[in-house]
């Protein structure tokens, strides 16, 4: 890389680091713990790229990035945050930012971004801006800052000022209604209407102009898109190519890919090809593990119920909940918090209390599969290209290997140590490996073993 990069951060230790690898990557740096002094530098012509955090001590990084491209509209700004919500990425997306990573960020994913910026030819792409009618939205609980979360934040503050219909697709509770609501209340569309509707509000013939007389332009949320009958179906293409005279924009969600329900005949083809301007895919709980303690102080700084606000979990509660399987994902998490700010008896929720509430929890449906007899090759090729499909032209997220791995390897293990009842002598004979090589596995996966009787 050749160029001069503004850093602009608090934090001594990212300053020192940034300001290392760029240097070793052959760049110019200048850091700065201010905002006005990253301001000075840029009013002086200097910098060929800008690294900013957005909390800084003498103001806010992103209420910078107007002055920035109004004075130098070539200038590319990459904004770190460790605000790692929904709202951070859609602000970045507002104020022009050439790119946006949350905290703690991957060294050289952030020095791929910086070099693509350099790279940058031209002025930079302007987002209309939409600032919010409810200030107050930012406590969506639509927090996360694992790269699958962060790559979802990322799609959303790009289709929000488009008229691009959406297909929002995820497990029931992970908070699909959540991102279409996001979509709408901070697009161009946010001070009209925003409507959910189902199939059976779309039943009899007058449906489809009694809803469109509701959304007058607005946004149109259609609820499991696939479960709605073909007749009903029909209806919805017909209702989306003559909306008449204030066209809404559509918005679809579904617990199953609508790839697959097209190809097995429970979606429309042609309503199908309709709404997927964009596909969106929100992931399971059990697939951002990483976000449980993120999302559990959310739920548990709400204080709902009369319960007291302040309750955080205990070590031992948080490995509980990272190693349960969520089947009702996001929401049943809630739930959880919610009964356990009311019943624990002193601030820190302890293992026991985490135990017993999850202790009650309705046990997860079995998965299904195309064919009992699928090859667990078949099986992780069939994910996987389910998985690039999601992201259309874009690449995944960074790291795909290591993630693959350990969602292959976790449960490998997990499910070798029940069958041998804890014994880690006869898991790693089981498995064909050296016993400290499985302790170390166990350690980084973080993995509970418990005594109990064979499986088999």
């Amino acid at each position: 890389m050749d160029g001069t990069i503004l850093v602009a951060d608090d934090d001594r230790t990212i300053r020192t680091v940034l300001t290392q690898a760029l240097t070793r990557a052959g760049c110019k740096v200048h850091a700065t713990s201010s905002l006005t002094t990253l301001m000075r530098w840029v009013g002086e012509g200097r910098g060929d790229v800008v690294i900013t955090d957005v909390a800084m001590p003498d103001g806010n990084g992103l209420e910078m990035l107007p002055k920035i491209q109004d004075d130098r509209p070539d200038l590319p700004v990459i904004v770190i945050s460790a605000q790692n919500t929904i709202m951070t990425a859609i602000k970045a997306e507002e104020a022009d930012a050439f790119d946006y990573l949350p905290k703690p960020f991957d060294l050289p994913d952030l020095m791929k971004r910086t070099a693509r910026a350099l790279d940058r030819s031209g002025p930079g792409r302007k987002v209309p801006a939409a600032s919010s009618s409810d200030p107050d939205r930012d406590d969506l609980p639509l927090v996360g800052r694992t790269p699958v979360m962060q790559q979802l934040y990322r799609l959303v503050a790009r289709v929000m000022n488009t008229d691009l219909p959406v297909l929002i697709w995820g497990e029931s509770g992970t908070g699909k209604s959540l991102i279409g609501r996001a979509i709408h209340d901070f697009s161009d569309r946010r001070s009209l209407p925003f409507v959910t509707v189902t199939g059976g509000d779309l039943q009899d013939i007058e449906g489809p102009a009694r809803i469109l007389a509701r959304v007058r332009g607005g946004t149109l949320l259609i609820d499991e898109i696939a479960d709605i009958p073909a007749d009903i179906q029909a209806r919805i293409v017909r209702m989306m190519d003559a909306p008449g005279e204030y066209t809404p924009r559509f918005l679809a969600t579904s617990q199953s890919d609508l790839a697959a329900a097209m190809k097995e005949d429970k979606l429309r083809r042609d309503l199908y090809y309709r709404l997927s301007g964009a596909t969106l895919h929100v992931p399971a709980l059990r697939d951002r593990v990483e976000d449980i303690d993120l999302l559990a102080a959310h739920f548990l700084s709400r204080g709902d119920g009369g319960a007291p606000a302040l309750r955080q979990l205990s070590a031992g509660a948080a490995k509980v909940f990272a190693t349960y399987p969520w089947p009702g994902n996001v929401r049943q998490l809630e739930h959880a918090m919610r009964q356990l700010a009311l019943t624990s008896r002193a601030t820190e929720i302890t293992q026991t209390e985490a135990e017993q509430v999850l202790g009650a929890q309705p046990t997860a449906e079995p998965l299904q599969t195309e064919a009992n007899t699928e090859r667990l090759g078949q099986s992780v090729e069939r994910h996987l290209r389910r998985y690039f499909d999601q992201h259309g032209s874009m690449l995944p997220p960074p790291g795909l290997y290591a993630r693959i791995l350990r969602e292959i390897e976790a449960p490998l293990i997990q499910i070798a140590l029940s069958a041998t009842a804890g014994n880690q002598a006869k898991c790693a004979d089981l498995l064909g490996i050296n016993r400290n090589t499985l302790r170390k596995k166990i350690n980084d996966l973080d993995i509970k073993v418990t005594r109990g009787r064979k499986m088999m």
